[in-house]
């Protein structure tokens, strides 16, 4: 019988691994940006990690085969180099003491400077391509009449992926409008003229164009005919470079089952006009959205099985690793301890750059890290805590979960509920049975869901 719970096991393998490893990368990337454009060579990043594990200059020696005397010399110049770049002394006795302030001081400004929420910005080194996915959503995008549909659970990047996409189209002269169907106030979404009064409105505003929806809305020929006629003739028509519209969070609309059967089929006939009018191939369109758990049309009348599909898969342990450089956490960081954090976490980009944010700003081992990660005191408590929300608005899931989180290997659970929990993003597939996405999952929703 194995006596250790499964935190248990976290924390014992943690602990196996070197306490101080998190400590010395941080020390090693410190000093190399200190002595830019000047880098640590192999004998030098060799003392300074000796040093930071208590050893002397003659245990080093002995250890890597150098003469006693040459390593004191490197020493001696490396904690020179450092006292002239910080002005104050630093030596062999007090350099993890300054390292350390220096740590708690400069943050690891790269970092800290663009925190992990929301979408990556355009601009960000932080930003992770998954092949082939960006470059056929570039090629999409330049199609007339192109339909882009981005699917994704919570936090895995659609966002960030959108803004790229609108970013590439403008490369080109396009115009773009980008809408978080989330701004909609509930007054507007009260009823549908309401909403594409709002949606027209807003296109205009960012487009500079003249609102003129009262001389082109007729009640006689119905809010969509009026809608669509306002969109091609006082829109499309005057854009002398194609419109790449994009709405996010379209999901919200489930919300609102009244305008989302409306609404939807409205967009696919947008997107198939393109096959009639010429209007239309100038209107290239992306819709994002988290889940389809309480789509409220068929999907037969709706514009999310057409044109090309994006579904975002997680990172591999190759993007991992290049997320980890990219923090500037280099070859420090051990491939045993990315594999450790992709067993709690997996490779889903937000929960990885939360946890590489907050190793290199924060004073946290990655072993205390993992082992508070999937309680309510550890750094993905806000995340975990819309999945409980989500959850708890569908009793049946959270049976259905339960019975996924309980077991130590794949399960079968009924379709629906597989279905709607992988749209969610909490389980994956194994074949015809299924597995909570992440340790992370399992771990936390096994202590806070009740049957």
């Amino acid at each position: 019988m194995n006596v250790f719970s499964d935190r248990e096991v976290i924390l014992k393998r943690s602990t196996e691994l070197s306490m101080t490893d998190l400590e010395i990368s941080q020390a090693l990337r410190i000093v190399d940006q200190t002595l830019e454009p000047e880098r640590l060579n192999g004998v030098q990043e060799l003392v300074l990690r000796e040093c930071w594990l208590g050893k002397t200059y003659q245990e080093i020696a002995q250890g890597s085969g150098y003469d006693s005397d040459y390593i004191r010399v490197v020493g001696s110049r490396l904690w020179q180099s450092l006292s002239s770049a910080w002005e104050e002394k630093v030596s062999k006795n007090n350099f993890k003491s300054v390292l350390r302030q220096k740590s708690k001081r400069s943050k690891f400004l790269t970092a800290s400077s663009e925190l992990p929420n929301g979408q990556v910005p355009l601009n960000s080194n932080f930003y992770i391509e998954r092949p082939p996915i960006e470059a056929l959503a570039y090629e999409e995008i330049l199609r007339p009449g192109a339909l882009i549909v981005i699917k994704s659970p919570l936090n895995r990047g659609k966002t960030s992926l959108m803004i790229r996409i609108l970013a590439e189209a403008r490369s080109h002269n396009y115009h773009t409008v980008r809408l978080n169907l989330q701004l909609a106030e509930a007054s507007v979404l009260s009823n549908l003229e309401k909403f594409l009064r709002w949606l027209m409105a807003n296109i205009t505003l960012q487009l500079g164009i003249e609102s003129e929806l009262d001389r082109y809305w007729d009640q006689d020929l119905g809010i969509k005919i009026s809608c669509t006629t306002y969109f091609q003739k006082h829109i499309l028509e005057q854009l002398k470079e194609p419109l790449v519209l994009a709405l996010d969070e379209v999901n919200h609309l489930f919300e609102y089952p009244e305008i989302a059967q409306e609404f939807l089929p409205l967009v696919r006939f947008w997107h198939e006009e393109a096959n009639n009018l010429a209007a239309w191939q100038h209107l290239r369109t992306i819709l994002a959205y988290s889940t389809d758990i309480c789509l409220p049309i068929d999907i037969n009348r709706s514009p999310l099985n057409l044109g090309l599909p994006i579904v975002l898969p997680e990172f591999d342990f190759a993007q991992v690793r290049e997320l980890a450089n990219r923090y500037q956490f280099q070859q420090h960081i051990s491939e045993q301890n990315l594999r450790l954090l992709m067993e709690m976490i997996g490779g889903y980009p937000y929960l990885v750059r939360l946890a590489f944010h907050v190793l290199a700003t924060q004073d946290i081992t990655l072993e205390q890290l993992l082992v508070e990660a999937p309680t309510p005191s550890g750094i993905y408590r806000s995340h975990l805590k819309q999945y409980l929300l989500i959850l708890r608005q569908f009793p049946e899931l959270i049976k259905a979960f339960c019975q996924v989180a309980a077991a130590d290997a794949p399960v079968q659970i009924a379709c629906i509920a597989a279905h709607k929990l992988d749209s969610i993003g909490l389980i994956k597939f194994v074949g015809n049975h299924v597995v909570p996405s992440c340790q992370l999952y399992r771990l936390y929703f096994r202590d806070h869901l009740a049957v």
